[in-house]
């Protein structure tokens, strides 16, 4: 396998190249008279290539070329592959201009009589052939400057009279010089972070009538041509904003935490055109180190709180979001001073309209998922007289208007209480206890909030009669 490194055209000076790696060198040649050579470079010292000296130099790790010059023929380097590893080359020479632009003398008038113009154009002129070739050829040199095409007046005599008039207008009317002509800018490839859009551009003549028609594009090269592409959109384009997450939802164990994402374009302004596939989330789960119960606590149980007052300091709140959600309002006061009454809360669908940081208010059918619960049960102390102890159906009212909590500790029987009387009748009554599910040690009953107390149980004892006293 072979491939070229670098041609080398005919009279340049000062070729130095250096091949670093496994690979090895050799030379094609190809004199002004097409007549073609090939050296492949495999030993060291002073070689004579088309009446060029070659000074070659040839090491376990690289190897070196280099020919004073001036070259005598066009040099191609190529590299003939010897290894899997890759290999290095650099080079520099200095290379004669073989080819420049030379100036066309002037096109045909573009009138016959009553004044036109002329113009001249460029052409690129091969030094070594004097042919002309492609005006790429002219293009390789930086130092080579196309001119610019020159005009001028032609054929100022006036035209033949006719009917015994003639017209007398002004030149510029007469013969207005070609000139660009482009179209409408085409939309921009892309809405942000730079695109292109093009137009064609067309070299046009005009007519006394003013009619347009296009010509050739060399009329109109003496002035410069109008760009066809250009750049456009080159801001940024909008991105998503994320901005700090709230506080954890609940003070212990495991809830949720909220953040504002905005999408902002270049300016820094809240906008649209984010996509919605890269939007960062905007709420996540979080676990407060503090575990979700009390300490054992050396009151009685009969001085604490009820069960369900603990539950509703629990309840957790909800915090409005960018999407809709239920948010529930604060409870009323109990409808009742003593015993069992109800409460009420209005619940609202609501979203937070990140632009302006305010929340709105929605049609309940905007939100998903089930409705929190606008009615539920509270007891206010026993009236007075009443016993503490509830009835199945005050138990079930009351569990029933409960939300989820922690389930670490449940209700369980324990047996039942002694017998009330010794003889004659009596009752037991059956003990429930409340257990940590996972040491089966029995906890404080204010930690059994969140499960069903088992219904009070009891069962007939020690029905035998009395001795007579």
């Amino acid at each position: 396998v072979d491939d070229t490194v670098v041609a080398i055209p005919y009279g340049s000076r000062q070729v130095r190249l250096v091949l670093k790696g496994p690979d090895h060198l050799y030379l094609e040649t190809k004199t002004l008279q097409g007549v073609k050579s090939e050296n492949s470079l495999s030993t060291t010292g002073l070689i004579i290539v088309e009446n060029s000296s070659i000074d070659f130099q040839k090491f376990p790790d690289k190897e070196i070329l280099r020919i004073p010059g001036p070259l005598t023929a066009d040099f191609t380097v190529k590299i003939n592959y010897a290894g899997a590893a890759d290999s290095s080359v650099q080079f520099i020479f200095y290379q004669p201009i073989i080819h420049r632009w030379r100036e066309t003398d002037f096109f045909p008038c573009s009138a016959s009589c009553g004044g036109g113009y002329q113009l001249t154009s460029s052409e690129c002129f091969d030094l070594r052939s004097n042919r002309v070739v492609a005006d790429q050829y002219c293009h390789y040199y930086p130092e080579n400057i196309k001119p610019k095409p020159k005009l001028q007046e032609c054929n100022l005599d006036p035209c033949p009279a006719s009917d015994g008039y003639k017209q007398i207008m002004p030149y510029d009317l007469y013969h207005p010089l070609p000139r660009w002509e482009s179209t409408p800018w085409t939309a921009c490839s892309s809405s942000c972070g730079g695109g292109i859009q093009s137009r064609s551009v067309s070299c046009v003549e005009e007519d006394i009538q003013g009619h347009i028609s296009p010509v050739e594009e060399w009329k109109c090269m003496y002035t410069p041509k109008m760009p066809v592409v250009q750049p456009c959109n080159i801001f940024d384009c909008p991105k998503w904003l994320a901005q700090e997450w709230s506080p954890c939802t609940v003070t212990c164990g495991q809830g949720l935490r909220y953040r504002v994402v905005l999408c902002i374009d270049h300016r820094g302004m809240h906008t649209g055109g984010c996509s919605t596939k890269t939007k960062p989330h905007i709420k996540e789960e979080c676990v407060v180190p503090t575990p979700c119960y009390k300490p054992k606590e050396k009151l009685p149980v009969e001085a604490k709180l009820p069960w369900y007052k603990q539950a509703q300091e629990l309840e957790e709140g909800t915090a409005v979001s960018e999407e809709p959600s239920f948010i529930p309002e604060a409870w009323s006061t109990c409808s009742v001073t003593c015993g069992v009454g109800s409460q009420m809360r209005l619940v609202k669908c609501q979203v937070l309209l990140s632009f302006s940081q305010s929340v709105a208010d929605l049609p309940i059918d905007e939100c998903e998922g089930p409705k929190p619960v606008s009615q539920r049960a509270c007891y206010s102390g026993p009236c007075s007289g009443e016993a503490t102890e509830y009835t199945p159906e005050e138990t079930e009212f009351l569990y029933g208007s409960l939300q989820e909590f922690d389930e670490l500790y449940d209700w369980e029987y324990e047996g039942f209480t002694e017998c009330s009387e010794s003889c004659g009748g009596g009752v037991q009554e059956a003990v429930v206890t409340c257990l940590n599910k996972q040491t089966r040690e029995i906890a404080d009953e204010t930690l059994c909030v969140s499960s069903r107390r088992p219904p009070q149980l009891l069962k007939a004892c020690s029905v035998d009669p009395c001795p007579p006293r």
